[in-house]
């Protein structure tokens, strides 16, 4: 929560009629917000954070027209800074990324999921397995062409704005599994009570596959 006032503070002295939209201080969305909104999670793999593991960042996004314009999502013991801008391309650490469709020369093709995956979906996908423990840093690992697909089961709007727009601007394509997606932000919506499983891939083809692999086991 601190981290998140300091964060609200700092955009606030700069952008004085921004809104912001946080984890921890302010979840829902009103009508009308004068300004551009900002989406902020101070704290993404807070599991992994108290155990003392590498993959947790602090993500920033702010939006314009009702889709994420721009990204800054941070992993300090990891020394990653990933950005993207509109229209502009993807960025670690100010080297430009892109994602690498599947080859079949490369033996090692990874897919990056979410600890809820499997107990939430009947999945078939024929790729080595890896959950990192942070919602962005899945889609990151898809933005830099480490992974070539990724799914998260139950992420907040916080946790995959900046990742949605980083893994456009790296050239893959991304987009919830079911039911509508986050953008626009829906007015009166809280949105800690709302997830978005989201499923993002190196190539169009990829994405249709997994839609076919990842099914929910409700159904």
């Amino acid at each position: 929560m601190a981290a998140d006032r300091l964060i609200s503070q700092s955009i606030h002295e700069r952008y004085p009629d921004d809104f912001i939209l946080s984890e921890e201080l302010r979840t829902d969305y009103p009508p009308d917000p004068s300004g551009s909104v900002w989406i902020v999670d101070p704290l993404d793999g807070t599991t992994n954070f108290s155990l003392g593991l590498h993959y947790w960042g602090v993500l920033l996004c702010r939006l314009g027209t009702g889709q994420p314009e721009l990204t800054v999502m941070y992993f300090p013991l990891l020394d990653e800074l990933y950005s993207a801008y509109r229209g502009q391309g993807a960025f670690l650490n100010e080297k430009r990324i892109h994602v690498r469709p599947f080859d079949v020369e490369n033996p090692l093709p990874f897919f990056a999921c979410c600890s809820r995956t499997y107990r939430r979906y009947k999945v078939s996908v024929p790729y080595k397995i890896r959950i990192l423990g942070s919602a962005a840093y899945t889609f990151c690992a898809l933005a830099r062409g480490t992974a070539i697909l990724g799914f998260e089961a139950t992420p907040k709007i916080w946790d995959i704005s900046g990742a949605w727009l980083l893994v456009q601007e790296a050239g893959g394509v991304i987009d919830t599994l079911e039911g509508a997606g986050p953008f626009p932000l829906e007015e009166g919506v809280n949105y800690a009570r709302k997830s978005f499983p989201t499923l993002g891939a190196s190539t169009e083809e990829l994405l249709a596959k997994a839609r076919w692999q990842i099914k929910s086991k409700d159904r």
